[in-house]
């Protein structure tokens, strides 16, 4: 990685460059505002020679049209560098956004994870053959690369994120653009830095995977250019919707994952302890900055006096701090605006009637004041009409709702917008999978919180996006079905009598 005099560059063609007019960003470490290096901030015209690169390279067929083992070896090899640069990655993943160093190290490895799985599902991916009930006639299905794609990731999982599209887009024989977030792209580049190597070593033409950098305005000339075929966008849902909008110009494929307002339900017959354990967790993993954070505890109402306390007793212990440092157990904020942000919502919740039980500030600790740190904040009292409750903060916030039955509780988990995610805690293994079954959410785990797997689909109902990544379901998401049918003993028919 360069040093903090060098900036950061593009990738484009196989060559790294810098902006066409030479303007940069600085990346900031949001512990303590330091500026950690500079990022070439990619132009229009920078873009725009990214996608031509990208197109002639797919247009050039020899990576679309590549044997799956070679295809699959370069993932596998991508996969086996990053672990080799594991704890370089985790590092950098730490200074860009602030996460501990322990998350950091587990994003590296299931990032590895997810090149490794697309690894071997695209050796097997040979499509599928019809039942034509005819002996004279083969009819087959099979999946090709949709052609040019273009990769905009959020801030808050860098590294994995981008690690969801590439690994599928580059299994299916796509060529791609990829565009991290400008406030954390470091780990991005690194990656390319890694997969550029085993391309090359490959012999995939240059343009396979491009990497620009830059704000909002390189996304949308993604989404809006004429010779990309698909976009896949993480991230919020007003820019999810300029950049469908965007896209629908050219009738590109879309897929959104734009995130959540996600519940946690907590029935009076849980393991309790797990139960306030797994409820900090789902909602101050770094520092609630996760799409998918249980940021609605929805409690039992027989439950509230003692589970709120223990919680609002266990939220100010948690420590605050540097993610490298050992002893850290969340980071801070991203930047200086989004904490601004979350700091509006939560005194707009507390007019609002929500009580305050934990947190609600900045710390006090002199070694945190330079950085964008909030203290872990639960919310008591709170109810569906309220601001805090039915929008995405994407903060250390946690709101509690209380329930009587389980009719209710379906009814006020399934009361929003967005359908990502959510959790049941319950002894009863029947009330568990009966409420799983109601929810309109992609993913629900009963009596746990945020595990998953490569192997298993991820995407939300609703306004919480479209399509899903990983999965098989996230490499048909970079693929087109053809139908090929073969008559193997062709003869006239007649159908006319001329």
């Amino acid at each position: 990685m360069p040093s903090s005099t060098d900036p950061v560059r593009l990738l484009i063609d196989g060559v790294w460059t810098p902006a066409e007019a030479g303007r940069q960003r600085a990346v900031v470490n949001p512990f303590d505002a330091s500026v950690v290096t500079s990022a070439a901030e990619a132009s229009a015209a920078d873009t725009d020679r990214a996608v031509r690169a990208a197109r002639a390279a797919f247009d050039e067929g020899s990576w679309a049209h590549a044997p799956a083992a070679r295809r699959a070896g370069v993932l596998t090899a991508t996969a086996d560098a990053l672990q080799e640069h594991r704890e370089e990655l985790a590092r950098l993943e730490t200074l860009d956004t602030g996460k501990t160093l322990a998350e950091s190290r587990m994003d590296v490895d299931d990032a590895t994870a997810v090149l490794r799985y697309y690894a071997a599902l695209t050796a097997s991916d040979a499509g599928r053959t019809v039942d034509t009930g005819r002996p004279d006639a083969i009819s087959r299905v099979v999946y090709e690369p949709v052609g040019v794609c273009a990769l905009i990731t959020p801030w808050n999982y860098p590294l994995l994120q981008i690690s969801w599209k590439i690994a599928p887009a580059l299994a299916a024989g796509n060529t791609l653009v990829a565009k991290p977030s400008e406030v954390t792209p470091l780990t991005t580049v690194r990656l390319f830095e890694l997969l550029h190597e085993q391309l090359t070593q490959a012999g995939a033409p240059g343009g396979t995977a491009n990497l620009v950098l830059g704000g909002g305005a390189v996304g949308a000339a993604l989404a809006e250019h004429p010779q990309v075929d698909l976009v896949s966008f993480t991230g919020g849902a007003v820019s999810g919707r300029s950049v469908m909008r965007a896209a629908a110009e050219t009738v590109k494929k879309v897929s959104l994952e734009l995130g959540g307002k996600n519940p946690n339900i907590v029935f009076a017959d849980a393991h309790l302890d797990a139960a306030v354990d797994f409820a900090l967790t789902a909602a101050f993993l770094h520092s609630g900055q996760v799409c998918s954070a249980g940021s609605r505890l929805l409690l039992h109402r027989s439950l509230h006096s003692g589970f709120t306390a223990e919680l609002a007793r266990r939220a100010d212990l948690i420590r605050l701090g540097d993610g490298l440092a050992k002893g850290t157990e969340t980071g801070p904020l991203v930047t200086a605006e989004h904490r601004e942000k979350v700091e509006r919502l939560i005194a707009g919740a507390v007019a609002e009637g929500a009580v305050l039980r934990a947190g609600g500030g900045r710390p006090t600790e002199p070694e945190l004041q330079a950085g964008f740190f909030l203290r872990p904040t639960v919310l008591d009292h709170c109810h569906a009409g309220m601001t805090i409750v039915r929008e995405e903060v994407f903060g250390p916030v946690l709101t509690v709702e209380l329930f009587d039955d389980e009719d209710e509780v379906v009814a006020l988990a399934n009361d929003t917008p967005y359908g990502l995610a959510g959790a049941v805690w319950t002894q009863d293994a029947g009330r568990g999978e009966r409420v799983a079954a109601r929810l309109r959410l992609g993913t629900v785990w009963i009596n746990d919180y945020h595990p998953y797997v490569p192997q298993a689909e991820w995407g939300g109902f609703k306004q919480s996006g479209t399509g899903r990544e990983l999965g098989p379901s996230g490499l048909r998401e970079y693929q087109e079905a053809k139908h090929i049918w073969r008559t193997v003993t062709p003869a006239a028919q007649h159908w006319f009598a001329g």
